[in-house]
């Protein structure tokens, strides 16, 4: 069955990880591809009332945060899991997901943006992150669950 301690170490790290990996291209972006002048993107007033400014390019970054971070995340789960390591990869998945949810209610974001973000950038990568994370260290046909 595997140790449950390794278990939620791997959903920590996992969420930890992916949280980093998150943040940090969400830093990054802005750097990157600039947004329209006017608007801060650190304050959620100014996010607001600039949003009709943001064209596609400007949500490239964000979308890459949350696929990456979700990717990283479930990925590192999947290798630091001693067990059931497809379904804690999907739990970051899941958690990653509501973060996502929630920030689609407090963010505003065009609806298109906000469906291809929360159907393919949380559980498809979840799922990806812990068929890397297969490929990297398989598992015995006796672990698997």
């Amino acid at each position: 069955m595997g140790n449950p301690l390794k278990n939620v170490l791997a959903c920590v790290l996992g969420f930890v990880v992916g949280g980093a990996v998150n943040m940090g291209l969400i830093i990054l972006g802005p750097s990157i591809i600039p947004p329209p002048a006017g608007v801060d993107v650190n304050d959620a007033e100014s996010l607001a009332a600039g949003m009709h400014l943001f064209e596609a390019r400007h949500f490239v970054f964000p979308f890459l945060a949350h696929a990456l971070g979700t990717l990283a995340g479930a990925f590192v789960a999947y290798l630091v899991a001693g067990s059931y390591q497809l379904r804690i990869a999907l739990v970051i998945g899941v958690l990653f997901l509501a973060g996502g949810i929630t920030a689609a209610t407090l963010i505003p974001a065009p609806k298109v943006f906000v469906a291809l973000d929360l159907v393919v950038a949380y559980l498809p990568m979840a799922w990806l992150g812990a068929l890397l994370g297969n490929v990297v260290a398989p598992q015995k046909p006796s672990s698997q669950s």
